[in-house]
């Protein structure tokens, strides 16, 4: 008796002990707190820009020019209305990829402003490329709100694998139909209409990325089959390599008749690490690496082009070289201006980028180099991990296997493209013809590379908020 009176004493006492729960961030609390984050860094990226621009003015002129806080004012106006259309639309974004994308432009317009400052007749005037530019970034930006708007889930792309990989063969092969494309001497990648010229290419990577996630989440598990084991890996079976024989015949293609390393690298660097992640097999990378190097060893003996890349890369110091057409002249410069710069650089307006032929578009990375030195050079690459780590994280977390892979292939594209140009311009790869994301000077990569951004934006703004809906049968 005096047992049961005992229990029923602790059952008593224990139903009537205070339950502590922790108190959990207010959703409404956690959308205003990423939004005034990403709006503390944009202010931040601005004040950046803004004394870019003063000391680029300050280094070229002497003076200062109240009206470049006019293309600061414009530029400023525009991220910061992304920003208000995100704190509607995409609420509980990722809050670093928008003022990191804005200090990379800004940068990017401040080099090509300080280059159009040279010439006695502009340098009270912003006119020519830096114009342009601020017009490419207003349309860009423009298109990426209007992504926002119209993507309200990225998982409606799935739906439509096989039309945007259809889409990206057509943007492919537009610079081959006579009359449409645009011939320069080192490639044929461009297209004109009506007096404007635009690279199609650049948009087909977006859709590449679409397509390739697509096909890979319902042929992971045919491409993940096993065969047989050579030398520690699990080669695949022979049936399924169709894919990547076929992405490499694409690419091959686009380097012998367009003439263009970089695109085709990047494309098929894109598919490698997207059939890496899909599938985890690492033998997928060893042959697609392998059929890429056999197939450009093949062609660097048959094409001059090719050939001539892999010269001036090699030995680029050669007199015959350096002065022949279209020959190490470019690079060469190149290098020089970022020795000049040194660790800490000539300070911004104080170097001579301009020496180096197209340094606001190819070579606008040995401009900066020159500059702001090693320490400049390596604050904005620190800038593009920042961006591509935030952009696999979106994809690490990820609720579903598409947006996963979209997201991973789209951080991947950008850290691809950084490479193939730093690579080049530093000579550890071969010279390509890409433009670096967000700094070269060309409406073509930068509307391109904001609607990379607005997808990842609403990529990330999609997970949290699904991560937010409490599971079936759980806690209210």
């Amino acid at each position: 008796m005096r047992e049961h009176s005992s229990k029923g004493s602790n059952v008593q006492s224990t139903s009537t002990a205070p339950k502590v729960t922790p108190t959990p961030q207010r959703p409404r609390e956690r959308k205003q707190g990423l939004r005034n984050m990403e709006l503390g860094f944009l202010i931040f990226a601005m004040v950046i820009v803004l004394a870019a621009l003063l000391q680029v003015q300050l280094g070229v002129t002497g003076e200062f020019d109240s009206r470049v806080l006019i293309l600061l004012g414009a530029v400023a106006a525009l991220m910061f209305g992304m920003h208000i259309v995100l704190r509607f639309r995409a609420p509980q974004a990722d809050p670093f990829l928008l003022p990191i994308a804005a200090t990379i432009n800004g940068l990017g317009i401040t080099m090509i402003y300080r280059l159009d400052l040279v010439n006695e007749s502009n340098k009270h005037v912003v006119i020519n490329s830096s114009t342009a530019q601020i017009v490419y970034t207003a349309l860009a930006i423009a298109i990426a709100i209007a992504v926002l708007f119209l993507l309200r889930n990225h998982r409606v792309l799935q739906r439509y694998t096989y039309v945007f990989g259809f889409a990206s063969l057509v943007l492919l092969l537009l610079p081959m139909i006579p009359g449409l494309g645009v011939s320069t001497a080192s490639a044929r990648v461009w297209i004109s209409i009506a007096g404007f010229s635009f690279q199609p290419g650049e948009i087909a990577k977006i859709a590449l990325a679409v397509f390739f996630a697509g096909y890979l989440v319902t042929a992971r598990d045919s491409l993940s089959m096993v065969s047989r084991r050579f030398l520690g890996l699990r080669l695949p079976r022979m049936r399924d390599l169709g894919p990547i024989l076929v992405v490499w015949a694409v690419c091959m293609a686009i380097l012998v008749l367009q003439r263009d390393l970089g695109t085709s690298l990047l494309y098929y660097g894109l598919f490698l690490v997207m059939i890496f992640v899909a599938t985890g097999r690492l033998s997928w990378v060893l042959i697609g690496v392998g059929l890429f190097v056999g197939g450009g060893l093949v062609l660097a003996s048959s094409w001059g082009y090719v050939q001539r890349r892999l010269e001036a890369w090699l030995n680029p110091f050669d007199p015959a070289l350096y002065e022949a057409t279209g020959g190490s002249y470019q690079l060469v410069q190149g290098l020089f201006g970022l020795g000049n710069g040194g660790l800490i650089g000539t300070g911004l307006g104080l170097g001579h980028p301009y020496l180096t032929p197209v340094a606001e578009s190819d070579f606008i990375i040995s401009a900066l180099g020159e500059e702001l030195g090693m320490a400049g050079l390596f604050a904005i690459l620190a800038l593009y991990l920042i961006m591509v780590a935030r952009g696999l994280r979106i994809g690490h977390t990820g609720g579903d296997d598409f947006g996963r892979l979209l997201a991973t292939g789209l951080s991947f594209t950008l850290a691809i493209q950084v490479f193939i140009v730093v690579g080049g311009v530093t000579r550890v790869i071969p010279l390509t013809g890409l433009t670096t994301p967000f700094l070269a000077a060309g409406g073509s990569s930068l509307i391109a590379n904001w609607i990379i951004v607005a997808i990842l934006l609403r990529l990330s703004d999609t997970i949290r908020r699904d991560d937010a809906v409490p599971a079936i049968g759980g806690a209210a």
